[in-house]
């Protein structure tokens, strides 16, 4: 019987109302998705499932069995009807006879195409072989975190006799491919009775007669890989006990925002990576533990997990009882070097001569006692998926080293993974990269017309994004907008009022901590204001100043901190306005603000040229539409200025402009994405009016 507790194991989600009125291929839908939902089962995008089921073949109108299973890059929680690869049964049987023997088994992916069921376009995965050849109609192939703990334990064979006895088996390790797919057939033919097996250094590979009993069998024998684990560690010290105490929350995060830029600068040369940092419970027990540096030396297990997480971490010196940031700071390049060096042995040692060229040599995982763990990917979601595969590797290693003696994968054979030339060959066909790819934006006055436009227009070009406003309730429903157009990966956002100097820090230190630093500052909070000089109080003036011009300044300051400290260089877009350049009638304050931005931006051109840090401005004209600070007062008094309607005030300004056309919020985000980008690779201290043209405004 199945626990309906979680927090004794894992739950039963099969759902027999549901599941009734399925099709077999939505059924494995079904299947897949509650496997995958739960995180102690498969990694993201790891494991797979698979169904046998009889359909009409459209060319020969005959019944045939076809393989479901899932293709190449699917993630069971995700996981659709198309995210499955369908293979005629009697074709994938026939390739056997072609089978040359283990020294050419890659060779067989070759012919996986040959069997496609239905013309089905979803590439089939290396694992296809596996599925296939198993005797049982449904199989399901997960990476549960309790199994593999047995798995990549010394005992490996002995662990899982002693908790299953005849119920599953245990295979040794042996690459995933085509000749693994031979064993386990052999396997079930040999042990008519065991419901699955354990492969040593992998995962579990369950089967049954319908897709209810395959999903049961998978989920108790997870479960009571759990229950024994529960029994055997009981008051025992996990990794040999803690040697250090955590720092407190705040402070775990000041240090991550101090380092992760840092770490992104010193590895992203080649191209730039962004950051995640995670100090859960998990992360925290091993990180402070007597064994880290032994454990952390040896490697993950499960090829999936290493594939994500490289050969080892790195470990950083750092006491939390005497907490010196700056001695970290000054050691880190050294210690980067020297895993750069140790990870170029490694590849000298295990290359073979048609190995593909060494790749990236930096860490993926940077684990720091007291703190918790930085992850660095070419993406925000890699980089966050690849700290959940090391947090599912803590889990195997703390398993393991209770019962037992955790084992690595041997080098060698982690090696022949990593530089795999079907791996590589899989990287090859991956997209070129989006014209922002690795950057990271912080856009102030994000919640408004201009600013959202700004964040969609980067976000589609691959950055990630910080929102920045001081209106909450705009910031929350601009972020669950883009969040919903752009995943929750790529989209932050910050409350920040641009005068204060603590907001805007914290700005930029929750920007470190989520993405790793900074790359690109969009300045574009601001407000409105008109009267007649002899009207314009005190109070008035400051208030332009301190947005318009201290803001600026204060959020300036600060990006140019973390640039220096990444050492990528930087872009700098000031969101000015053409009165910066041509004066307007009951606007002095607005105006002498705006044109206080202007000559900052040029201050700060001269500054950081050296270090290839560039400040643009783009002066935009009567953004009506979209634009929050047209909603109040000002649209009023600029109206009233004129001497006409608010109504009328759209054509007014489309009117009087050189070409006359409007202004809308996605043409500054052009401008913006323009400066921010390569594409004005060799433009600083300049200025794009985007203002339908207007002769008072030409820069001089």
């Amino acid at each position: 019987m199945l626990t309906k507790n979680p927090a004794l194991g894992l739950a039963d989600l099969w759902d027999e109302s549901k599941a009734a009125g399925m099709s077999e291929p939505e059924r494995l839908v079904y299947r897949s998705n509650i496997l995958g939902s739960d995180k102690r089962v498969t990694n993201y995008g790891g494991g797979n499932t698979s169904s046998k089921i009889w359909q009409e073949d459209p060319l020969t109108g005959e019944e045939v069995e076809v393989l479901w299973v899932k293709g190449s890059g699917g993630d069971s929680a995700s996981i659709k009807l198309d995210g499955f690869a369908t293979l005629y049964m009697s074709k994938l049987r026939a390739l056997k006879a072609l089978y040359r023997g283990v020294e050419h088994e890659d060779e067989m992916v070759g012919y996986l195409p040959h069997a496609t069921f239905n013309l089905n376009p979803r590439a089939a995965s290396i694992d296809t072989p596996l599925h296939a050849y198993v005797p049982h109609a449904y199989v399901d192939h997960m990476h549960p975190d309790a199994i593999i703990a047995i798995a990549a334990s010394k005992d490996s064979k002995a662990l899982t006799e002693e908790i299953f006895g005849k119920e599953i088996g245990w295979l040794p390790w042996k690459r995933p491919g085509f000749e693994l797919g031979l064993w386990l057939e052999k396997f079930c033919l040999e042990n008519p009775d065991a419901k699955g097996v354990i492969l040593e250094s992998h995962g579990l590979f369950t089967w049954g007669n319908t897709p209810r009993a395959c999903y049961e069998t998978t989920i108790s024998t997870i479960n009571k890989a759990i229950a024994w684990f529960a029994e055997k560690t009981e008051d025992k010290p996990a990794f040999g006990g803690a040697v250090v105490e955590p720092l407190g929350v705040e402070e775990r995060r000041a240090v991550a925002a101090k380092l992760m830029p840092r770490i992104r600068g010193f590895i992203s040369a080649d191209s730039h990576k962004l950051g995640h940092f995670d100090d859960s419970p998990a992360v925290l027990e091993f990180v402070n533990s007597k064994n880290l540096r032994d454990l952390a030396a040896l490697g993950t297990s499960c090829p999936d997990h290493f594939l994500r997480t490289k050969i080892r971490p790195l470990v950083i010196d750092f006491d939390p009882a005497k907490p010196d940031v700056d001695a970290v700071v000054e050691k880190l390049g050294q210690d980067i070097e020297a895993y750069r060096a140790d990870y170029q042995a490694y590849y000298d040692r295990s290359r073979h001569s048609d190995s593909p060229p060494v790749r990236d040599p930096n860490a993926v995982v940077y684990l720091m006692p007291g703190v918790g763990m930085f992850t660095f990917a070419k993406d925000k979601a890699t980089a966050r998926i690849s700290g959940e595969f090391y947090v599912n590797a803590i889990n195997v290693m703390r398993g393991a080293s209770s019962v037992s003696t955790y084992v690595g994968l041997p080098e060698q054979e982690a090696f022949d993974i990593e530089y795999w030339l079907l791996e590589e060959a899989k990287l090859q066909r991956m997209p070129k990269p989006k014209s922002l790819a690795g950057r990271i934006a912080l856009v102030t006055g994000g919640a408004g017309g201009i600013g959202k436009a700004t964040a969609r227009r980067l976000l589609g070009e691959g950055a990630c994004v910080v929102l920045a406003d001081i209106d909450h309730a705009a910031l929350d429903a601009a972020q669950q907008e883009l969040t919903k157009l752009h995943g929750k990966d790529v989209v932050r956002s910050v409350s920040m009022n641009v005068t204060s100097e603590t907001a805007v820090a914290q700005g930029f230190v929750d920007t470190a901590v989520e993405f790793g630093g900074i790359d690109i500052l969009v300045s574009n909070a601001g407000l409105a204001s008109s009267a007649p000089i002899e009207d314009t109080s005190l109070e008035l003036w400051n208030k332009n100043m301190d947005i318009l011009s201290t803001g600026y300044f204060l959020v300036s300051r600060e990006a140019f901190r973390q640039f220096r400290a990444q050492k990528l260089g930087g872009n700098v877009v000031f969101v000015s306005s053409k009165n910066g350049l041509a004066a307007s009638p009951n606007a002095a304050a607005y105006c002498t603000a705006k044109a206080a931005e202007i000559h900052l931006a040029r201050c700060l051109a001269l500054e950081g040229a050296g270090e290839q840090i560039r400040v643009n401005t783009v002066n935009p004209d009567a953004v009506l539409r979209g634009s929050k600070i047209w909603t109040g007062e000002w649209k009023e008094q600029r109206a009233a200025a004129y001497k006409m309607s608010t109504d009328e005030l759209e054509e007014h300004y489309r009117s009087r402009s050189m070409l006359k056309r409007s202004v809308f919020p996605e043409d500054i985000a052009e401008a913006i994405y323009f400066f921010a980008s390569e594409l004005s690779a060799k433009s600083t201290g300049n200025i794009i009016n985007v203002d339908a043209g207007n002769a008072q405004s030409f820069p001089r």
